[in-house]
C-alpha cells in the first residue's frame, strides 16, 4: 500500500523546486543531474517526485520533444508562507506569538537581532509608520 502524500513540502520536493527555482524550468534529467552533484540521485526517482509535485500542484509542464520541461507553479515565498502556516497549525496552536517566543527562548538571538526584531514590533503597533 502507497504511503498517503504528506500536505506539506518533503526535504526531497523542496530540494527539486529550488533547482526550477534557480533555473526557472528544466526536464527530469537536468534536476537529476543539478541534485546528483550534492548527493547521487536516480532519474526515476526524480521523475516520480515530478509526478508528486504536479499532483499537488506545485509543478508545471509542457512538452519538448519526447521530453517534459517543468516549472514551478509555487513561488519560493509562497512555500515558505505555506509551511510556516503549516507550523503555526501544527506546534504553536496557530500562533505567531507562540513561535516568536519559541525562537527568543530557544535560539541564541544577537543583541542587533533582538533591536531589529523590536522594532519590526514597534512598527507594527504604529499602521502610519512603514516597516
Amino acid at each position: 500500500m502507497a504511503r498517503p502524500s504528506s500536505p506539506t513540502l518533503t526535504d526531497s520536493e523542496r530540494r527539486i523546486l529550488e533547482v526550477l527555482w534557480k533555473t526557472k524550468e528544466a526536464s527530469v534529467r537536468e534536476v537529476a543531474d543539478a541534485l546528483s552533484k550534492k548527493k547521487p540521485v536516480a532519474y526515476t526517482t526524480v521523475l516520480t517526485m515530478f509526478k508528486v509535485l504536479e499532483k499537488k500542484g506545485l509543478v508545471t509542464y509542457r512538452s519538448e520533444g519526447r521530453a517534459f520541461i517543468y516549472s514551478a507553479a509555487i513561488s519560493r515565498s509562497e512555500a515558505r508562507r505555506q509551511a510556516l502556516e503549516n507550523l503555526l497549525k501544527s506546534f504553536f496552536n496557530d500562533s505567531p506569538s507562540v513561535l516568536a517566543q519559541h525562537l527568543i527562548d530557544e535560539h541564541n538571538m544577537e543583541a542587533d537581532e533582538l533591536a531589529a526584531l523590536q522594532k519590526r514590533v514597534d512598527d507594527a503597533g504604529n499602521p502610519g509608520k512603514s516597516a
